[in-house]
Order: structure tokens, then sequence, then C-alpha cells
């Protein structure tokens, strides 16, 4: 663990936003910030991701507040941003979105000015932009709309939204946006409609904006309440008013990513599981991490010490996991040793992941067999070696003994050293029960010992899981684990790596097949269509433009639903 910075005479608290919800939206000055902060004080609506940029002493501090429960009152939180100041310490308040847009960040700052504590504030991007962006709405145009205004459904104290002058909104700006007013979408709509907007005037509810979950429904103001409700959208969300919600036909992109809507297990160790989730989130996929394997480097220092220190009587050196190349290149520098050492020795390896790990520490691999199996790096050995020679295989523990006996009887003299152990990650039961009780669409493993860690872990519920999700494994040996513990494979990777895992994960979600995987208690989840898989992986109708009354839905796993239209708006 990072030792805990000394603090200094006088700290400082950094006001930044979080963004609107993808945590691939954070300014760069706000990860740099997380990165050295020593207290965090995070809403309920940050990223979980975004902590991850934290050291690991870094004290986390919960102060969201949700409809009837609320973990800090506001004296509460400009209490504790005050105190941790006043102790010296770097404190960063994440706050969602933008820390002066309904964020209450001018509050905390006028706290802190108040007790001469020193402050800076960090932009983040609105949910008030960033939301119609990725619902394909933009706020202006010069054809349609040249002013945009953004209002608060509900104002301090406001208990029934009256507190807002709607009448101020009846004709200008020519985009409305409004925010936190979901629970009185019909009272706005309404008194938007006696304030002078047309009853007909295109309107749009986004939940869950910029994350995998997002929805998007548009009506005619009149009806977008009650579409909203059919639709069954929950909070966040925005209403958007304005004639640029027509353009959302022509310009969504968003639900249109190849796995949009989709949830999918990554049970990759925690160090590895970033970037298959940041891969799958880019193609519109909400990745579900649930590392089930932690990584022990070196439990053998001796020995492994001891094989460093004789490279040189080695002929070949094999390693079958990118997870054995920093513990060795580590115990090479601490005998104060480098690459050159390796000077007279050939490398191999299986699959191209582990190519590549060995080359951020500048060594190349000099055999690389097409498929990422021991039993193909003997084969690709074969016409390589010669018979007594000496081999040092650099592996991990649990590992098969396939490579060992296929070069023992290429006639090869192999000696083994452990550079890691896998050991089942003691937060992996919670993780399972906190991320799986919604349900998921395919579930990834990317070795064999993942298999039966996962399904320990999540017991019957993880076994209810693969049987109804799609199983991708990165490759043929982590299939042949899962097949043995009763799992229908769907997808193989062809290459063992993140590339190749996230190829086989459209594969397996392309074609036909089950539908997505229910939640383990048996509740609703997505609908599926007449083929027997979700609709947002039917080929999608022709999308005609709705009627004045018209009511349209999509995002989620059931992107393209409609919702049935609602009654013709009257004219105003």
């Amino acid at each position: 663990m990072a030792e805990r910075a000394e603090p200094e005479a006088a700290g400082r608290v950094y006001l930044v936003g979080a963004g609107p919800g993808d945590p691939g939206l954070l300014t760069l000055r706000g990860r740099a910030l997380l990165e050295q902060a020593d207290v965090v004080v995070f809403d309920r609506l940050v990223h979980p991701a975004l902590l991850e940029f934290c050291r690991p002493d870094c004290e986390r501090v919960f102060a969201g507040k949700a409809p009837g429960s609320v973990a800090m009152t506001q004296e509460e939180i400009n209490r504790t941003l005050v105190a941790a100041a006043a102790r010296g310490f770097s404190v960063v308040r994440l706050k969602g979105g933008d820390p002066f847009v309904f964020g209450r960040g001018g509050e905390e700052a006028q706290a802190l000015a108040a007790t001469g504590i020193a402050f800076e504030v960090v932009p983040g991007v609105t949910s008030a932009v960033a939301a119609p962006a990725s619902a394909g709405i933009p706020l202006t145009h010069r054809e349609l709309a040249g002013s945009f205004a953004v209002v608060t459904g509900r104002r301090s104290g406001e208990q029934d939204g009256e507190a807002v002058d709607w009448s101020a909104y009846g004709r200008q700006p020519d985009t409305l946006v409004v925010l936190m007013g979901l629970a009185e979408l019909e009272r706005i709509a309404s008194s938007l409609v006696a304030a002078g907007r047309p009853a007909g005037t295109p309107a749009a509810v986004i939940s869950q904006g910029t994350l995998p979950a997002q929805r998007t429904v548009t009506a005619p103001l009149a009806r977008i309440a009650e579409a909203a409700a059919a639709a069954g959208l929950g909070t966040p969300a925005l209403l958007v008013v304005g004639e640029v919600v027509r353009l959302r036909r022509q310009l969504q992109w968003f639900e249109r990513r190849p796995l949009s809507g989709r949830r999918v297990v990554v049970t990759r160790t925690r160090e590895q599981a970033s970037d298959l989730a940041a891969a799958l989130r880019r193609l519109g996929a909400e990745p579900l991490e649930v590392p089930v394997l932690a990584i022990e480097p070196r439990p053998f220092p001796a020995d492994l010490d001891w094989c460093v220190t004789n490279l040189a009587s080695y002929w070949w050196l094999c390693f079958t996991s990118a997870h054995a190349a920093p513990p060795f290149f580590q115990t090479l520098r601490d005998h104060g040793m480098d690459t050159r050492a390796l000077a007279g020795a050939r490398v191999a390896c299986v699959g191209k992941g582990t190519a590549r790990a060995l080359a951020e520490f500048g060594l190349s691999a000099d055999v690389v067999p097409a498929r990422a199996t021991a039993a193909d790096l003997v084969e690709a050995l074969r016409s390589q070696v010669q018979p007594g020679q000496k081999v040092l295989f650099v592996r991990g523990e649990p590992a098969s003994d396939t490579l060992v006996t296929g070069l023992q009887r290429l006639g090869l003299e192999v000696r083994q050293t452990v550079a890691y152990r896998a050991v089942p990650d003691p937060h992996a039961a919670q993780r399972a029960r906190e991320v799986l009780g919604d349900g998921a669409d395919a579930v990834t493993f990317a070795s064999s010992s993942a298999v039966g860690h996962f399904l320990e872990a999540a017991g019957d519920d993880g076994r209810r899981l693969c049987a109804a999700a799609r199983v991708v494994c990165i490759g043929p040996e982590t299939a042949a684990a899962a097949r043995g513990h009763g799992l229908q494979v769907h997808a193989v990777a062809a290459e063992a790596s993140v590339p190749g895992l996230l190829r086989a994960v459209l594969d397996a979600l392309a074609g036909p097949g089950p539908a997505a995987a229910p939640p383990p208690d048996g509740g609703p989840r997505a609908a599926v269509g007449d083929a027997g898989r979700p609709p947002a992986l039917q080929p999608p109708p022709p999308e005609p433009v709705p009627p004045d009354g018209g009511g349209e839905v999509s995002g989620g796993a059931g992107g393209g639903e409609r919702v049935p239209d609602a009654a013709a708006a009257p004219a105003p």
C-alpha cells in the first residue's frame, strides 16, 4: 500500500466536476487531482470507476443524496471539507456534472471562503449538455434554435413544483432543458403549455444520460409525461423541449453502437479488468466487473532469485501469462540486472497478450504460436529446439502440466519457477451480489481458474446467470474448463487478448440464441422479441416520424421498442 502523503501546512479543496455519468468524460485535470488526493468526498451519481484513480490510502467519504435518503446534510459536507483541509490535506469534492450547475458548488465555495480555506473549481461536463448530445439532440441549431436555457425542476424548499415560474419559459428560449423534474413532469409540461408553448412542441426525456443504460423517450410536450411513465423511465433524467428534438431521428448515435445497452460480466483480475471494461463501454455495453482472482507476486522469492542469477545456463525462457512479466523483471532489477542478462537466451510465450507484456519491458518474443495454447507452443518449438537444452518456464500457480510435459517429450530439460500466484479475490462474492442483481447478457472468462472461482463466488445465482446468458472464453483451454463445469460456451476468442475477447463478445451477442439472462430472483428483464433474442439484436424496423400525438422510446437493452401512441394533442 502506498504511504500517505504528509499533510501540507495549509490544505486545499478542489471542487471537481465528475461529468454526466460516463467515466470517460472526466476532465484530465479532474483525474490528476483524484490521483493525488488525500480525501475524496463524492456524490451518489459519481461513477464508481472514477474512484479507481485514487491512491489506495485515500480516504473516501460518501456524501450522496437520494429521495428519502441523505448520507450527509449540506452543513455536514461543508464541515467535512473545512476540517479535512484544516488538517493540511488535499481534498477533492467530487460532484456529478459541473459543480456550479445545480450542484451546490457555489454554496460549498462560500463555506470555504468564509473560513479562509483555499479552493479551486474544476469545471465538469454538465448532463444538461452531454445527455442531449448522447441522445442526438443538439441544443442549438442555426435553423431551429438560437438560444437555450437550463432550469431546475425543483428549487430549495419546494414541494410541488410551483416555486418555478414556468410562465417565463412559455415562448423563450428556443430550447429548454429541465433537470431534476421527472417527478413533476406532468405539472411542468402543462405549465409550459399554459404559458404559451404549443402542445405539439417536440419534447424528449433522457434517462441515465451517457451511461450504457441510457433511454430516450420522445413525444409532443402535452403527452411527454404519459410517454415517459409508460416507458418506466427512472432518475436521473432530464427533459428537453424544443424543435431541435426533431433532429434526433437523424442524429441519434448512442443507441446504435453494436453493444448498446448490453450488460457484460468481466471476471478478469482488478489489474486487467479496466482495459476490457473500457473497450466494452466504447461499444455501448455496461461492464459488470466481478474480479474473481487476485494476483500475489513472487510467492517463492528465493526460488525466483536463484533462477534469475543463473539465467546464463538456459537456452530458452517460456512465459504463458502476462502476469509473470512484472515480478520476473522486478527480480531482475532487484539484482541490478536488465534485459541484457537475457542476451544468450531465446524467448517463447503463449499469446500476443503475453508478448505485449514482455515488450513493455523491452523484451521481444522469438516464438509466439498462432493459437494461444500450451500445446500450440510446444508444436511451434518443435523445429526450434535441440534435445538436452535447458528451459526456464516462468509461470503462475496454479498451472496445467501441458507445457512441461510437451517440452520434456521434445527432450528438453525444464526448470519451473513461480512468478505469481492467482488466489481467490476475497471481495468477489460481495461484488457479485452487488452487480449481478439485474441480470446480464454475457459472461466473460479470461482463464481456466476464473470459471470455478466465479461459480463459487456467485453461487447458484452465478450458475443460473451463465445458463441464460452467453458464455465467452478467451481461449480453448478456458472453454474446456467452462464446459467441464457444465456451462455452454457460445464463443471462444481467436486471439488470447482483450481485442480478441471483445470480438468474441460481439460474435456471441450478434447471433440468434437465448434471451438476456434474467435477474437471479427471476424478476423482469429486457423485453424479448419473437425470434428469442433481445430487441437490440433484431433487425431494427424503419423509424417513421411519429404523429404529433405519438410517443417513442429507445435505448437500453430494449432499444427500438415503441410505446403506444398517445392521443393527438389539441392545438393550443
